[in-house]
């Protein structure tokens, strides 16, 4: 095929190529509702402007996400308005001692006593869980990096220590982005009118299926 021809072919194809590209795009918007959860109720709304909305309330918790979407086949990419990764602030720190504590904040009390913390030491990991008042002391004296998730909105975890800080003892308080969702790492795949998403730490449940609202 000469350049004539070859030009002629993608002017003629482009129109076809951008009308399939609209055409997938119109039939991902709209409203998608969870469904086989009977204690749950979640939510996605996709916009044409390539923007979505997301809802979940489970029991006493409310989530929600707003961000960007994009369509690559039938997968849908996720991007949160949140950043992931900083669920805590450090509001101080200090050495003092020997193993960690860590001591969290927050205006709802309640939220204090369900935090994971890990300590990371090579290949090893370490679990613990802060008590009713938000603390968690470890007898460990070396953390190579020290996590935090809390475990009623969990999502990607947050550094608290990497090796280079050789403080041991944490004040941190719980951020309002607990409420939201990053959706880092997690991709939808839809089907005719319904959507899925593999098991996640934000979900992590086997047949998780959104299906469009008619």
């Amino acid at each position: 095929m000469n350049r004539t021809n070859l030009l002629l072919y993608f002017l003629l194809a482009f129109p076809f190529i951008l009308i399939n590209n609209l055409m997938a795009q119109k039939n991902i918007v709209g409203v998608y509702e969870l469904r086989g959860f009977h204690e749950m109720a979640s939510g996605f709304k996709f916009d044409p402007d390539n923007t979505f909305e997301f809802y979940y309330v489970y029991g006493a918790v409310d989530r929600m996400a707003k961000g960007r979407y994009e369509l690559d086949g039938d997968t849908i990419k996720l991007q949160s308005q949140k950043v992931p990764g900083q669920d805590f602030e450090i509001k101080n720190q200090k050495k003092q001692g020997s193993g960690f504590r860590l001591t969290f904040t927050a205006p709802n009390v309640y939220l204090l006593s369900h935090i994971k913390v890990v300590v990371v030491n090579g290949s090893n990991k370490t679990e613990y869980e802060t008590n009713k008042e938000g603390i968690v002391t470890m007898p460990e004296n070396k953390g190579d990096k020290i996590y935090a998730q809390h475990q009623l909105f969990p999502d990607i975890v947050t550094l608290i220590k990497d090796d280079s800080n050789e403080n041991n003892q944490f004040e941190l308080a719980l951020k309002p982005s607990l409420a939201e969702v990053s959706f880092k790492g997690i991709d939808l795949f839809i089907h005719d009118n319904e959507l899925s998403m593999h098991p996640n730490y934000f979900m992590p449940y086997d047949n998780i299926v959104y299906r469009k609202s008619e």
